[in-house]
């Protein structure tokens, strides 16, 4: 048992604007204060455009946190406080704590929106939670990885089955996670997380290591440092010059909503890459507010304060 008294459960994920007059600022705090340059703020607004004007990650984010709140008075019998804390936008990461604190809160659950660890993303948020926590004056519970959730890998492998069925029968099925700068790899489970979610996975569905599935990564920031690939947009150029396959099925496993990286880098970016290949294409649908997953959740919550279905 963790502890006594009262719980909340901090919800934790990225953060986007939620309109286009709120871009240059989102991208000023992913930037650690420096604004971007008028080339590099056209960039990106372009590609807030392209799906629409604005992300629908604020809207997914709810949708989630209040589904994760739903699933624990469900098994609970009782409202347990579960509020949102995000990175990059408001209402940040330390307002989440302390409005648990101010509702009553004794002991804060940390529950980030990303199933892998990596000390770069999931760390960084446990870090700020649990310093606010401590300022608090409350106890803070973090929940590390949920890369192997039972509820997670069924649902992605029934997103596999529906997603391949209008493809070829020799197509590949890629799975993709956000790339990281190799440095912050080093000594890193995010990798290897990563790989262990793929093979329960394809193991689920019946795919076999290359040739039918394949490890990749996305969305790698422009930086002089290396980072970790192979990236997505390469393998498929790969797979239509060697002729290894007729279609591709991207499974975004390091992403659990519909945003900016699998809107625009997959459905637009890794599309255009494929028909330039010659390759069919097809993307796996996103977690979002799934109710086995945000359940699953909500129990595993609950099991990291100790309270086996009470609270």
């Amino acid at each position: 048992m963790s502890g006594h008294g009262p719980l909340g459960v901090l919800v934790m994920a990225y953060g986007t604007p939620k309109d286009p007059g709120e871009i240059a600022g989102y991208y000023t705090h992913i930037r650690r204060g420096r604004p971007p340059t008028d080339e590099e703020l056209a960039e990106l607004t372009a590609r807030y455009e392209a799906i629409g004007g604005v992300s629908p990650l604020a809207e997914r984010t709810e949708a989630q946190r209040a589904a994760i709140a739903a699933a624990l008075e469900a098994r609970t019998g009782r409202a347990i406080p579960t509020v949102l804390g995000q990175k990059h936008a408001p209402p940040f990461v330390e307002d989440g704590v302390r409005a648990l604190a101010a509702s009553g809160a004794a002991r804060v659950v940390g529950l980030v929106l990303a199933p892998h660890y990596s000390r770069a993303s999931v760390g960084a948020y446990h870090e700020r939670a649990g310093a606010a926590a401590r300022s608090a004056g409350v106890e803070y519970l973090p929940i590390d990885s949920w890369h192997l959730l039972p509820a997670l890998v069924d649902f992605l492998a029934d997103a596999i089955l529906d997603a391949r069925r209008g493809l070829p029968d020799r197509h590949k099925v890629l799975f993709s996670a956000h790339s990281l700068p190799e440095r912050a790899l080093e000594g890193d489970p995010y990798p290897e997380q990563l790989y262990e979610t793929a093979s329960a996975v394809a193991a689920r569905v019946g795919l076999l290591p290359w040739p039918d599935w394949a490890l990749c990564w996305q969305s790698a920031g422009r930086t002089p440092e290396r980072w970790r690939g192979p990236d997505l947009s390469e393998v498929i150029r790969e797979l239509g010059a060697t002729g290894r396959a007729e279609g591709v099925l991207v499974c975004p496993q390091g992403f659990t909503a519909d945003h900016l990286e699998v809107l625009y880098d997959l459905d637009i970016e890794a599309r255009r890459a494929a028909e330039n290949a010659g390759l069919a294409f097809a993307r796996t649908r996103s977690v979002n507010a799934d109710p086995a997953v945000m359940g699953g959740l909500a129990e595993l919550a609950l099991a990291r304060a100790g309270c086996g279905g009470k609270a």
